[in-house]
């Protein structure tokens, strides 16, 4: 059976060490590589092997009991939360991995609450227990109470089940309970409730050992194989689909990474794709930064493909769409580079970037002359810098980084687009309705294909999800919003390629003039651990900041304080925490999501965004009248359209 296991930690938790000993102890590598020695096989980039940190996600494979692991280790480090995230979306099983001395982090939360949204069976790997102030207990009753109290400790011996955890089972399967009440349960019954339990992602086994030495590394595999015993197999006959979790340009091709989710996939295979059929040219299996070309891949491998122009976290096949992702930007910066270098290469070696990291986001403001990219901290900036000049040779700068703001609409509204210069043909109705936080841009169709050919509203979908469409208060990118087509007219002959982008384009920027809109802003989840004498000016700083926070739990001299505040607030207070404890305060801190701005006005007048001026974003229509085309005005748009709105569609906007 093939698996796909990935190991997943907050930053210096060990996580590339345990990859390593895993692969070392399998036969897969010679010697355990070491993550300061700067030899490991999964961190094979030179900028990784300078930092010490997994940048970018990795994989290699191994045998053990019969079966084949396919094993991917994801960066670590909060800037580069987006590529691990997209990793965790094709894994079969995970291993979290959490120190035995720093406990659990921020970030580790943040990646349990991914992990459990898309239903992975998760072990826990608490590593060095070898080192001074490593404490089992503690470490558990942290994972009990922060992660999940279907928690339990494994023993070494996966076949002997102790007391505590015959019992942890049995409270958990009826059919277990009933034989361990009479005491009749055999091992063997033990073991399969656990595997069915895992599986299901229902308990959570909790494993310790030292990666570095490889103490606890042996048993812990050995345990976590006879656990991870899906009931599901993929189906390989079924017809194909595919996850888009990872993109890379090696300068000769574009490599495209997949999972492949149904079916089967073989060179010369036609894949729809952007709404043309492309062609599967090479496929690899990787190890490393080593490939080695196959012909096929079946359901539940990874692989690696040529000639596909797919979009990174993109669906294919017979579930085609996209993901809404956790982990966000929370900054953008403009880039600056020499005056001689054309802003065209720029921008085009940026998309380059942009192609293998989507959340990149980046936009040429034509009015301006300005760059712009959206990041998640201020090491990914660094890291790009480094890219930039060494696969480019280009030295770029970047201006001090600035919160990220969003911009949605509070009601419904509807949208009319219409482009028609002479020998071109589009219009569209689009319904906008506020969509649920965290949602992103929506898309639904209740047009009928009578009305407007399926071929004509798969291009309207398209083109809503292939830009950035900017909100009209400040500039910012639009977000939470669901768009429905309502209705659409093509012409059979004047129709070309483009024109229903425009119209689609115009008819979201003519509803969002007309529509109510509000500035969303980045909040951070905190945690603060402090002596227990500095809550109260603690409390009262996050008052002053405009946050909120829970009662503080005390226990005895130390105390520990949660909740929310905004990034534009809260950003740089680790260094004032720092100067109240004495260096004896803790501030981790995790994006939490977009909330409506606390001070918009004030942010809507720094922006100074003239939305009338932005010519690039227009919300005019373009209409033709004897063989001229004419601009009608965004506010006299809708009276002109030539398609009329459904009854009901009109009922909804009266309501």
């Amino acid at each position: 059976m093939n698996k796909i296991i990935g190991i997943t930690a907050h930053v210096d938790a060990g996580k590339t060490t345990l990859s390593e000993r895993l692969l070392f102890l399998n036969g897969a590598l010679r010697k355990a590589g070491r993550v300061d020695h700067g030899d490991t096989l999964l961190d094979s980039h030179y900028i990784e092997k300078e930092r010490g940190i997994t940048i970018f996600s990795d994989q290699a494979l191994f045998s053990y009991g019969g079966d084949t692991y396919t094993l991917l280790d994801t960066p670590g480090h909060t800037d580069f939360a987006a590529e691990t995230e997209r990793c965790l979306k094709v894994l079969d099983f995970a291993i979290l991995v959490i120190s035995g001395v720093e406990g659990i982090q921020g970030h580790t939360l943040a990646l349990w609450n991914v992990l459990r949204q898309f239903h992975i069976p998760t072990a826990i790997f608490v590593n060095k227990m070898d080192r001074e102030g490593a404490d089992v207990e503690k470490v558990f009753e942290d994972i009990k109470n922060r992660l999940s109290k279907n928690a339990f400790k494994m023993c070494e011996n996966a076949a002997v089940w102790t007391a505590p955890t015959a019992e942890f089972l049995a409270e958990r399967d009826e059919i277990l309970l009933e034989k361990y009440l009479i005491g009749s349960a055999e091992e063997e019954e033990y073991l399969s409730a656990a595997q069915k339990l895992f599986c299901a992602g229902e308990i959570f086994p909790v494993f310790y050992g030292s990666a570095l030495n490889g103490a606890g590394v042996e048993s812990f595999l050995g345990a976590f194989h006879l656990l991870a015993q899906p009931s599901v197999i993929e189906n390989k006959d079924d017809d194909f689909s595919a996850f888009v979790y990872k993109i890379r340009n090696d300068g000769k091709n574009r490599l495209a990474f997949l999972k492949i989710l149904s079916g089967t996939l073989q060179v010369k295979d036609k894949i729809l794709s952007r709404n043309r059929d492309e062609k599967v040219h090479e496929m690899y299996r990787f190890r490393g930064n080593k490939a080695v070309s196959i012909s096929r891949s079946e359901a539940g491998e990874l692989c690696a493909v040529t000639g596909l122009s797919v979009k990174c976290g993109q669906y294919i096949g017979k579930n085609s769409g996209e993901e809404n992702w956790h982990f966000r930007p929370v900054l953008f910066s403009r880039v600056r580079c020499s005056a001689a270098v054309p802003v065209q290469t720029l921008l085009s070696y940026l998309k380059i970037l942009e192609d293998e990291e989507p959340m990149l986001s980046v936009e040429y403001d034509a009015t301006l002359n300005q760059l712009r990219v959206c990041l998640m901290g201020t090491v990914q900036m660094e890291i790009l810098k480094e890219l930039m000049e060494t696969r480019f040779g280009m030295k770029i700068e970047f201006e001090a980084p600035e919160v990220l703001y969003y911009e949605t609409i509070t009601e419904p509204v509807i949208g009319s687009g219409h482009f028609e210069p002479l020998r071109h043909y589009a219009e569209v109705r689009l319904l906008l309705e506020p969509a649920p936080a965290g949602s992103g841009i929506v898309f639904e169709s209740r047009c009928s294909v009578d009305v407007l050919d399926v071929s004509y509203q798969n291009l309207i979908r398209t083109h809503i999800y292939e830009k950035v469409h900017k909100g009209v208060l400040t500039g910012m990118p639009l977000t939470d919003v669901k768009v429905v087509l309502l209705t659409g007219r093509a012409h059979l002959k004047h129709t070309e390629g483009g024109d229903f982008r425009e119209a689609v384009y115009r008819a979201i920027r003519q509803g969002l003039f007309k529509a109510k809109c509000r500035v969303l802003e980045p909040i951070y989840q905190f945690r603060i651990a402090c002596p227990s004498e500095c809550i109260g000016r603690i409390m009262s700083d996050i008052q002053k900041y405009c946050g909120d926070f829970q009662s503080p739990e005390i226990a005895g001299e130390e105390a520990v304080i949660t909740g929310t505040a905004p990034a534009s607030e809260f950003m740089q207070y680790s260094t004032e925490l720092a100067e109240i404890t004495k260096g004896r305060g803790h501030l981790s801190m995790e994006f939490g999501g977009y909330v409506p701005c606390h001070n918009s006005e004030e942010v809507i007048e720094r922006f100074h965004y003239e939305r009338e001026r932005d010519v690039e974003n227009t919300p005019d229509s373009v209409f033709c009248s004897h063989g001229a085309g004419y601009t009608v005005k965004w506010n006299e748009a809708d009276a002109a359209m030539h398609c009329p709105l459904p009854r009901m569609q009109e009922v909804n906007q009266k309501t």
